[in-house]
């Protein structure tokens, strides 16, 4: 199949017209990124987004792969001189791997099989007599296959060897299947049991102890559950459906008589069954389950990674930090506009007195000195008390006192790349300067992070970790692109996100900025060693130029459009950075004077768009957010209180938020809204501030049940399952689907931690 072909099943896939979906992409091909793409190319897309562009860009792999898959099984069948053109009609139609490999089964290399064996006793034609399953003496028959030689001792052992042959014909028949391939999937049944001595030690699982449910209903996070519950050992999993129905399917398709010889049949039949279909199928359902649970769960871990990313900055201030510690001490940074450091030491204002009265000294002391603008405090151990420490202090009122999620914060201290930026410093400092500079511009902070580490996923250590570190990149380089990129001051790490460039360029940015000091123009990054004209065209758009003298550099504008821009001012009598000041004149230009073939009405109304708003940052304005005073611990909490807190992640069971002691609550699905939702993402964001309702406190275990319905005492929240049934030797009865709401809390928390 060639690429035409593909482009006409993809466009028909994602209902994408075709002229647009082939120069998508041509432009991949080329080594467009899709930001670039879905950016300064949507003439040639007819305006495509980055989803779809990315969703064109995967399933052109995957129909690749397919492709050659196809070839090889070809080229193998082709070597063993079997091909024959129906064959290989046959494999030039299949859409899918299962249906090709189905297809290839008969005919793959494969071990000494008991088919094998029987065959090499010369029991085929004996088989296929069977197989007919025409009136004849069936003992008769297989006397006459006896043979010292070839140690087929007696009738029994013949007839056997028979079914052998025929179960391995059963099993390799690509229709069959099929067959069974579909009944699993429609009717397969996920069922759970603890495995006998382990009711104590997995107590996490103890809703999985006894549990079924349908394999094509189950949620992403509960197929992940059961699954890390089994590679723990906790749990024994099966996935099939009634034994009774898959053997019925295969008789209906392979019994055709009704006499001795299809009785052989029926034996058969059940043994390929019992002994290779099940087992293959089975494995097969699982792989799919889980990767449809996998795609879920990274769907929710990107979306989640998203918006904490682009959360909104503090922007350039000067930030003192602290790290926050008990018995310890908290590490204190001093950090200016472009969050160098500046100065770091310990204070101890938890440890007595006179430790507390010299820590006020110092943190007042520096405030003054540095003219600091926002006190950023980790919300780790000891964050509640330093916040209201801090507070208590003779600062300014102008002084921000903001809480910064910390979460990754010590992984990236003890990072090479933090080792790198700082040296000379310990974990410690390296810990606290993160913190102050992710509450400036949490997008150039977190970069640096490998995003597993931020705290924003579900399962994320048991899905695909290929496909979730495609699909982490994905976020993070369209996330960095939306904003854009200061390129005198960016980070090695922030600037191998940039469309175009990658860790080398990167790396040879930040040399070429060190040895002759900050770029002036976009077009002096063509002097930066291996960043050619393509590179170029790729990532000059995303990166900015403060104080350039074309103020262009400092905008989305590309520089392709440059000469656009200019015919605009010049048609106007004006300049660029006037035409840029003043929405009068801009409102003058008329853009259908400005097409070209290759220029459309969608780069202008983009072009005219970032006149009026050079450089902005899409991300939204930092507003400083408290949490309730004196609710510093989960002893704190009463059931009814209303507390304002922070959204921290986002599962397909609900919402964890902060309310500021220490540990965060769930919002169940059934509580993040007065109406139904399903997806708890069509509620709420990362980051979002949210005022909950606390429903339920166990103090003990550390779970506490939130809600953010208007009335939310009005009704306990209900399970959000699926059809899932517990199990007991009692008479069965419907569980709630998620079962008890505080043990369910236990289990789901545990698990996701």
């Amino acid at each position: 199949m060639d690429d035409i072909q593909h482009y006409i099943k993809i466009a028909s896939e994602l209902n994408i017209g075709l002229k647009s979906l082939e120069a998508t992409a041509n432009l991949l091909a080329e080594g467009a990124t899709v930001p670039f793409i879905a950016r300064y190319r949507k003439e040639v897309t007819g305006e495509l987004d980055e989803v779809q562009i990315a969703a064109i860009r995967d399933r052109l792999e995957q129909l690749r792969e397919l492709e050659k898959r196809r070839e090889a099984i070809l080229k193998s069948i082709k070597d063993q001189e079997k091909l024959t053109p129906e064959l290989e009609a046959k494999i030039m139609a299949a859409e899918t791997m299962a249906v090709l490999e189905d297809i290839y089964l008969p005919y793959k290399p494969k071990r000494r099989t008991k088919a094998t064996i029987a065959r090499e006793k010369g029991l085929e034609p004996l088989a296929t007599k069977l197989f007919e399953q025409a009136a004849f003496d069936v003992d008769v028959e297989a006397e006459q296959f006896i043979s010292e030689e070839k140690e087929v001792k007696d009738k029994e052992e013949a007839l056997a060897g028979a079914r052998d042959i025929i179960a391995e014909w059963v099993n390799e028949d690509a229709e069959a299947r099929t067959k069974i391939r579909n009944l699993f999937e429609k009717k397969g049944v996920f069922k759970s049991r603890v495995v006998a001595g382990k009711e104590e030690e997995g107590q996490k699982y103890k809703d999985y102890f006894e549990w079924e449910e349908p394999i094509e209903k189950a949620p992403s996070h509960r197929v992940l559950a059961l699954r890390r519950g089994e590679k723990e050992m906790i749990l024994m999993l099966d996935a099939q459906p009634e034994e009774e129905a898959a053997i019925e399917i295969l008789e209906r398709q392979f019994v055709t008589g009704h006499n001795a010889a299809a009785e052989q049949v029926k034996l058969a039949i059940k043994d390929s069954y019992k002994r290779m279909l099940k087992f293959s199928m089975e494995t097969e359902v699982r792989m799919s389950s889980k990767k449809r649970a996998d795609e879920e769960a990274i769907r929710v871990f990107a979306d989640n990674l998203r918006q904490l990313l682009l959360a909104a900055p503090l922007g350039q201030k000067t930030v003192l930090a602290l790290d926050p510690g008990f018995r310890t001490g908290c590490k204190l940074v001093v950090l200016d506009k472009q969050g160098k450091l500046l100065h770091n030491e310990n204070v101890y204002p938890h440890t007595g007195a006179g430790q507390a009265k010299m820590a006020a000294e110092t943190v007042e002391k520096l405030a003054a000195k540095f003219d600091v603008e926002a006190i950023a405090i980790g919300n780790g151990t000891a964050s509640r008390e330093t916040e209201a420490f801090v507070k208590s202090l003779n600062l300014p009122k102008s002084i921000a006192v903001v809480m910064v999620n910390e979460s990754g914060a010590s992984i990236y201290s003890a990072s090479d790349v933090a080792r790198e930026e700082f040296p000379d410093y310990d974990v410690t400092v390296r810990g606290a300067v993160s913190i102050g500079r992710r509450l400036m511009d949490p997008l150039a902070e977190l970069v640096k992070l490998d995003p597993k580490s931020i705290g924003v996923g579900q399962y994320q250590h048991d899905v695909d970790q290929t496909a979730l570190k495609h699909s982490l990149d994905d976020v993070v380089m369209s996330s960095v692109n939306a904003v854009g990129v200061e390129v005198n001051t960016a980070s090695k790490q922030l600037l191998t996100y940039v469309s175009g460039l990658g860790p080398s360029l990167a790396q040879n940015i930040i040399d070429y900025r060190n040895a002759n000091g900050p770029f002036r123009s976009r077009l002096d990054l063509k002097k930066v060693p291996r960043l050619g004209d393509k590179a170029f065209e790729q990532a000059a758009g995303f990166l900015r130029i403060r104080n350039a003298e074309n103020p262009l550099d400092a905008s989305a504008v590309h520089p392709e459009s440059y000469d656009v821009v200019e015919k605009m001012a010049k048609d106007l009598n004006t300049s660029i950075a006037e035409l840029m000041k003043n929405a009068e004149l801009r409102n003058k230009i008329d853009l259908k004077k400005y097409v070209t073939e290759t220029v459309g009405l969608p780069t202008l109304q983009d072009i005219v768009k970032e006149l009026a708003k050079p450089g902005r940052d899409p991300r939204e304005s930092f507003e400083a957010f408290s949490f309730t005073d004196g609710i510093n611990e989960i002893s704190d909490l009463r059931v009814g209180m209303k507390l304002p807190g922070i959204v921290t992640n986002i599962t397909a069971f609900g919402a964890f938020v902060d309310i500021g002691v220490h540990q965060d609550g769930l919002v169940h699905v059934s509580h993040l809204s007065d109406r139904f939702i399903s997806n708890p993402a069509e509620a709420v964001k990362v980051a979002q501030r949210v005022e909950v309702t606390v429903l339920e406190v166990d103090a003990n275990r550390k779970r506490i049940a939130l809600s953010m319905k208007s009335d939310p005492m009005a009704a306990k929240p209900a399970g959000g399952g699926s059809g899932g049934k517990q199990r007991s030797n009692a008479p069965r009865k419907e569980a709630e689907p998620e079962g008890d709401f505080q043990s369910k809390l236990a289990a789901l928390k545990g698990m996701f931690k």
